[in-house]
């Protein structure tokens, strides 16, 4: 007897049905202004109209796209092995993206992010098998922003054989990133069949595609490289303050932007994902920690599920400004709201200030949720014979379960065992350990990992292609050499 994995859901059929058929008509009227000339014509000879950049798109167009998209696909490491499963209700988790500042674990203040700070985070989710997937976790202030988005892919291929969540944010850099990546695939063609990374495209709230999102979908649709679109209203201020009306507005985004997508190629892969958030009005903040943005990416993941697409949210991360009770509770909760959800790839571990920031050691500490999370999506088991009769054997009234061999082979299959980062000890046992908090022990296990790490074993001819190709490019930019790792 197979477990029955539990699954949240927010949403009934009949409010699934309502979303979508006022997502059509939004997209019919006020409809979406596409600022991206190719993308506009592409609509328009699908049958859409527009009167300038604003688009009319009908519904039979959306309808046709939604029948070409796959409904799962895979993502591979460096290795060509599958790592990551897009679909169905397959659940995966990796680091949260773009940050710009990095936890200082000692002083904690929010520290500017270099690339040394990048190779820590990578080596550190590299290391946890939690982490299904690498991100370009920060930003490398350092490096100029021409080249910003690719020298992050760079040093992720350089420390991870883990597949990645990326992005590009100019239509230069997209080309050029599928080619550090088809290095380690042999070609082109290799790379779309067997894909190591997935870019983030985002749409601008309200019901906007710009010059450079649009163009970001046809590129990879054209390229078959997976496209994940990153729809995110705010509650409140650039989306209506309801629940249900973010919700709308991220299915309309989304389904135009799969309309771009597959009108420039059919039947390449895309997933339905976001990062929306409430819009705190009390201080002008996007709060990624509270229960309601987490809703939000609920209910419209399980729109998406309804359409039969893979999908993507962006939870596990939390608005406090350190690892403390509240990152770990704002993190834990919405970590396990998007794995109740079945969604396929959930980004936000390590960060805090509302995506501002990152942090190794917080990485550390959302793994122990993240593995808690599983274990319950693994559900309940039928391990024995009986369920307890048998067990009970010989006991004669006597707690000795501990003697039962059954109990040696089965209790690590049971529980979870966490990490020394999860204290379970009796009190005069956390005494005599120092009596240390989390996050002196995140600390710890950290530089364990660190120490541990030993980078991927690539052919020696892909690393210096690989150098060298991102060498010329920063060249270009004035650069004389590229920054330090260390």
């Amino acid at each position: 007897m197979t477990a029955i994995q539990p699954r949240l859901e927010l949403l009934t059929y009949d409010l699934i049905a309502r979303i979508l058929d006022e997502a059509f008509q939004l997209m019919q009227k006020p409809g979406i202004k596409v600022q991206s000339v190719e993308a506009g014509d592409l609509l328009v000879k699908a049958g859409a109209t527009a009167e300038g950049d604003v688009v009319r798109i009908p519904e039979k167009i959306i309808r046709k796209a939604l029948d070409t998209v796959p409904a799962e696909f895979h993502l591979y490491d460096r290795d060509g092995n599958p790592k990551v499963h897009y679909g169905g209700n397959s659940v995966h988790f990796d680091p949260g993206s773009s940050g710009v500042h990095v936890l200082d674990p000692e002083t904690l203040e929010h520290k500017t992010s270099y690339a040394p700070d990048l190779v820590r985070l990578v080596k550190v989710a590299e290391m946890l098998p939690q982490y299904d997937a690498q991100s370009t976790a920060i930003v490398c202030n350092e490096v100029p922003k021409a080249i910003g988005d690719l020298y992050r892919l760079y040093i992720v291929l350089l420390f991870s054989k883990k597949p990645i969540v990326t992005g590009s944010f100019s239509l230069q850099t997209l080309d050029i990133m599928f080619d550090m990546l088809a290095i380690f695939s042999g070609s082109r063609k290799a790379l779309s069949d067997k894909p190591q990374a997935v870019f983030d495209v985002c749409p601008s709230p309200p019901l906007i595609w710009s010059d450079f999102g649009a163009g970001n979908l046809i590129d990879l649709a054209r390229a078959r490289i997976p496209a994940e679109l990153i729809s995110m209203p705010l509650a409140g201020a650039a989306a209506p303050v309801t629940l249900l009306g973010s919700v709308v507005q991220h299915a309309a985004e989304s389904l135009s932007g799969i309309a771009i997508h597959q009108l420039a190629n059919p039947g390449a892969p895309i997933v339905w994902g976001g990062a929306p958030a409430i819009f705190d009005m009390r201080h002008g903040t996007t709060p990624m920690g509270a229960i309601e943005t987490a809703m939000i990416d609920a209910a419209y993941a399980q729109v998406g599920k309804s359409l039969n697409l893979p999908t993507h949210a962006y939870l596990g991360a939390s608005d406090a400004k350190i690892v403390d009770a509240q990152a770990g509770l704002e993190s834990g909760v919405s970590a396990l709201v998007g794995a109740l959800a079945g969604i396929n790839m959930i980004s936000g571990a390590g960060m805090l200030d509302f995506l501002a920031c990152q942090s190794p050691e917080k990485l550390v500490v959302d793994a122990e949720g993240i593995a808690m999370a599983q274990r319950l999506l693994a559900g309940i088991e039928v391990r024995t014979e009986t369920l307890a009769t048998a067990l009970f054997e010989g006991i004669n009234f006597k707690g000795d379960f501990l003697k039962q061999r059954i109990t040696r082979e089965l209790f690590s299959k049971e529980q979870y065992l966490p990490s020394g980062v999860i204290d379970r000890e009796s009190i005069r046992g956390w005494q005599a350990s120092g009596s240390l908090d989390t996050f002196a022990r995140a600390k710890i296990r950290t530089d364990e990992l660190l120490a541990a790490y030993k980078r991927p074993d690539y052919a020696p001819e892909q690393v210096h292609e690989l150098q060298k190709m991102v060498e010329n490019l920063a060249h270009k930019t004035g650069m004389d050499t590229l920054p330090s790792l260390e």
